[in-house]
């Protein structure tokens, strides 16, 4: 066959085949589909997929890139929130909470408002206030904010907010003032401004401001030991934010549980910032001026949206009577250049200390003219001249001395700058400056502020509080609305100092205790132990210490009595009198009367920890330990971390000797409190009872690592050691001790009775 005809019979027969397979896949379907039947129904879906499939525009990308960014987080935080609310954990957030007070519903202080901004173990908080929901129509409410100064710190029974409220209720009698001071230690400007977000929803007639002296040292501050300092305020402002919600403060616990950012868990009030020098040059220091300045324009803003009226206080210092609390040499000073400014300082203190004033003087300012960085060296100057009669020169140079201080803990030039600047001429936006620097330096010597009107650096004592009300009511005055102006209690002249501390009994008592509180618990302590000519300064004290004692005379007891009996019943609704009325009778041992003072404090505080842990102590003192654990009890629910409940706890714990709950909450009041020697002292003796000697010897080691100087740590474990036959050793603590206080008739009686003791 030729080729041509083998091709044309291939293709029939390839043509018949192409028949049959299509009339069988048309008309009947085949029992095993072969291999190209398979491939041929893939191509067939291949094809169809194809075809349905859209390409994706970008519209439509960045919109789930949107929705996955957004949305689902927003959807997951919302559930985690939600669940964590109904599960009941955190704590509410705001600076007063809702309570009932006598079947009335009220607004009670939180005392864990700033766990938003501490950790929790050293939180501190505002002094207990409480108000009415419903605000009346014949009030007239103040809120007070700022620090530890604008609390009254160290007692604020007797701030200028308590010294306001009796002006404002002796010179309109018919309006009922509610002065509500919502401030706190160690907060500063970031903290205030949540305080006036919250307290602006509380029905406010008035904010009174009084806000500087933490700007550098509080949180977010360039001095600060509680958290980062970030040059981004929004940033600081999203933490804040969130550590108000329960998912916030769940993160929050979860990182400090993990030791992160090495924030401190233990408080050791300003010793804490030993380590935290801040220069004057330090560029972190106008990232500071420059929040504190947009807080307090937030805080004026946030107020004159609602109408309320804002009166900023500039913040007055102790110049004269404060030395710097630590200094620095200019950073580029040469090894050279230093031991130069050294010896010629040297010299100088010489001169100084022998009273050639003169000589002194012109050797420090040589010394100047190498380094005058150096805060102590300006401040020696001022006191010099001081001495000389040079009485302006000596102010410029305290004022250098507080501007080049490096522990940062009184308000700068440039921080009462800024205040004024925001006050600014903003009188029709209802924003009013009280000059408080002015008004010390009017009220002090040669206007160089000192002692005549502070405790110590920043805390105003009875008198530097008055001047403040005083300065503050005159504005206020020309706030009121007319109903309260025409029911002014006739012409009688504004109120007194004396007048005002008999109004709130500021007694002989209370000058004693705040003065003795001064000393041992601020002027003893670093970093005040670090300040220039500190041994003057204590002798000083206790020298008036002495006095102050001398006058509590049993006479001047009885006048006590009678003068806080006399305030209560002039102002039986002020809780702050029977709370402090309760304090001095404790301090008497009128236990009775002091139980019942305290009952009426919780009546209407049901929420003052402190009245709790007090007449805990009280019942224990009166042989009822159930009521003292119960009502110590009740106080650390209310404030977890109050260690002096904590040892109350423990003390009636040991009393009954259920040794394991006093070994406990002993433990949980040194946490709390480390340096609290009485602590280390029972819970050694308790495991000392239990036989765990090595224990309670480790207990007083630990002790005596915080308080090495402590006599009675040093007694107590002397005792131990020579009742476990250590002579030797018992000896060498007990000589410890001697050294301590020579003229201790305990330690002298218990070497003599080792000594005399045969070996």
């Amino acid at each position: 066959m030729s080729a041509k005809g083998r091709k044309s019979k291939k293709s029939s027969s390839h043509t018949r085949r192409g028949h049959k397979q299509h009339k069988t896949s048309e008309h009947s379907p085949a029992k095993k589909p072969g291999l190209s039947r398979i491939f041929g129904r893939e191509k067939k879906q291949k094809d169809i997929t194809e075809v349905s499939i859209r390409p994706i525009t970008s519209r439509r990308l960045w919109l789930f890139r949107i929705i996955s960014l957004t949305v689902i987080p927003v959807f997951l935080f919302l559930l985690v929130e939600i669940t964590l609310r109904i599960a009941g954990y955190g704590f509410p957030s705001n600076i007063a909470i809702k309570c009932k007070v006598r079947n009335t519903t009220s607004y009670c202080s939180n005392v864990k408002f700033s766990w938003r901004f501490f950790p929790s173990s050293i939180a501190r908080a505002s002094d207990p206030f409480v108000f009415a929901a419903d605000k009346s129509n014949n009030t007239y409410r103040i809120f007070v904010t700022g620090a530890s100064a604008a609390a009254g710190t160290p007692d604020g029974s007797f701030s200028f907010g308590r010294n306001l409220q009796v002006m404002l209720s002796l010179r309109y009698p018919k309006e009922n003032f509610e002065v509500i001071t919502a401030a706190m230690p160690a907060i500063n400007s970031h903290v205030a401004l949540e305080i006036a977000k919250d307290c602006i929803h509380l029905q406010p007639d008035l904010f009174i401001i009084y806000l500087g002296n933490n700007e550098v040292v509080g949180p977010y501050g360039a001095g600060t030991v509680f958290s980062p300092i970030s040059s981004n305020l929004s940033f600081i402002r999203l933490q804040i934010a969130l550590k108000a919600t329960k998912l916030g403060q769940l993160i929050t616990n979860l990182l400090q549980s993990a030791g992160a950012g090495n924030v401190p868990t233990v408080w050791r009030g300003m010793k804490m910032f030993l380590e935290k020098q801040v220069p004057a040059d330090d560029p972190h220091l106008e990232t500071v001026y420059k929040h504190f300045q947009k807080n307090l324009e937030d805080i004026c803003h946030i107020a004159r949206k609602k109408h309320i009226p804002v009166i900023l206080c500039t913040v007055g210092c102790n110049l004269k009577d404060s030395p710097p609390f630590a200094s620095l040499h200019r950073s580029n000073l040469s090894e050279t250049e230093l031991k130069k400014w050294e010896d010629i300082y040297e010299r100088g203190i010489e001169y100084e200390s022998s009273n050639n004033l003169t000589e002194a003087v012109d050797i420090y300012l040589e010394a100047a003219e190498i380094d005058d960085n150096y805060a102590d060296l300006q401040f020696r100057l001022g006191r010099c001249y001081w001495k000389m009669g040079q009485y302006n020169n000596a102010r410029d140079r305290y004022i250098r001395a507080r501007e080049l201080d490096t522990l940062r803990f009184r308000a700068d030039t440039r921080i009462n700058k800024i205040i004024r600047e925001v006050a600014g001429n903003k009188t029709a936006n209802n924003v009013i400056l009280v000059d408080c620097v002015r008004i010390v330096e009017k009220n002090s010597p040669h206007e160089s502020p000192g002692e005549e009107l502070f405790y110590e650096h920043v805390h105003m004592n009875f008198r530097g509080n008055y001047l403040l009300a005083e300065a503050i009511f005159k504005q206020i005055v020309e706030f009121l609305p007319e109903r309260v102006k025409k029911f002014k209690a006739g012409e009688q002249p504004f109120p007194t100092e004396a007048e005002c501390a008999r109004y709130l009994a500021y007694t002989d008592w209370d000058r004693h205790r705040i003065a003795e509180k001064v000393l041992n618990e601020y002027i003893k302590q670093p970093p005040f132990t670090n300040q220039l000519y500190q041994n003057n300064r204590v002798s000083r004290m206790e020298q008036k210490l002495k006095v102050l004692k001398a006058n509590l005379s049993t006479d001047s007891i009885n006048k006590i009595d009678n003068e806080y009996s006399w305030a209560i019943q002039q102002r039986s609704s002020d809780v702050w009198l029977n709370w402090k009325y309760s304090l001095y009778l404790e301090s008497v041992e009128k236990f009775n009367a002091a139980a019942i003072q305290l009952r009426l404090v919780l009546d209407y505080m049901p929420h003052h920890y402190e009245a709790y842990a007090k007449l805990g102590f009280i019942s224990g003192k009166l042989g009822d330990l159930n009521a003292a654990i119960s009502n110590n009890l009740k106080a650390v629910q209310i404030y977890p971390s109050y260690a002096e409940a904590y040892y109350n706890l423990a003390l009636a714990y040991h009393l009954q000797r259920n040794f394991e709950k006093a070994v406990e909450y002993y433990s949980k009041s040194i946490l709390f409190m480390p340096d609290q020697a009485q602590a280390y002292i029972n819970l050694g003796l308790v495991q000392y009872e239990q036989g765990k000697i090595d224990e309670a010897f480790e207990t007083y080691q630990n002790g005596l690592k915080v308080m090495p100087e402590n006599l009675n740590l040093h007694y107590n474990l002397g005792l131990m050691l020579k009742d476990q036959g250590r002579r030797d050793e018992s000896l060498k603590e007990l000589h410890k001790a001697l050294v301590i206080d020579p003229n201790s008739i305990k330690v002298q009686k218990a070497l003599k009775g080792i000594r005399q003791r045969p070996d």
